[in-house]
């Protein structure tokens, strides 16, 4: 069995050692590389191409927004977990505006880091189940506050299309997956958002919630 290629990065040494070690005794995937500040990570990503790079968010040279945004543009193929002491939608608004897969808190139960790390490596978006419900309060919130209009029939294609983007999906995969030109994916994801009033992916994946597309997947 191929074993997930997984890549750490943290500044803390002792919290490093710590995933290692969770990292490796799972029989599915292993740690191939270690890294103690975002430049570092983002050269060691790009000449080792693991699965999932495990990404702490405050690290020195270069914090990990910075190194996500730069990896999703040099590597997008590769998944971004990232870790965090914030439950701050701030931030979850920013990773995943910058392509990150996964936003796991770094007090959460070492079951939850596994979890997360095979769920953004099936191509799926993992959200961390303290940020999950506040996402979910604030998305009905709005509604609300809008009058809460019924929602516009999406097509068959529009509603994949949303779907794939929600589990983590890039517009070229998509495109593979459905068999369909990245154009067209475009056009099927801003037909969709403007039926849904959504504005960028963050909307995409509170409509998903929503719907229950994560759990579904």
């Amino acid at each position: 069995m191929n074993k997930l290629r997984v890549l750490l990065a943290e500044d803390h040494e002792m919290m490093r050692e710590g995933l290692k070690l969770l990292v490796n005794r799972q029989t599915d995937m292993e740690t191939i590389g270690e890294a103690d500040n975002g430049r570092a990570a983002l050269a060691l990503a790009q000449e080792l191409k693991p699965d999932v790079v495990v990404m702490d968010i405050s690290m020195p040279e270069m914090n990990g927004l910075k190194a996500t945004v730069q990896l999703k543009k040099l590597c997008p193929e590769i998944k971004v977990l990232t870790l965090t002491r914030h439950a701050d939608d701030a931030y979850l608004r920013q990773l995943l505006k910058a392509g990150a897969s996964g936003y796991l808190l770094k007090k959460s139960a070492s079951g939850e880091l596994v979890r997360a790390i095979r769920t953004v490596a099936a191509g799926d978006t993992y959200l961390d189940p303290a940020v999950t419900g506040r996402v979910v309060s604030d998305a009905l919130g709005r509604r609300a506050a809008r009058g809460a209009p019924p929602d516009k029939d999406l097509s068959g294609r529009e509603e994949e299309v949303l779907r794939l983007i929600a589990w983590g999906y890039a517009n070229k995969e998509i495109a593979a997956h459905l068999d369909i030109s990245v154009s067209s994916v475009e056009v099927y994801k801003t037909r969709a958002m403007e039926k849904m009033d959504m504005k960028n992916r963050i909307d995409i994946v509170r409509y998903a919630l929503l719907q229950g597309w994560l759990q579904d997947n």
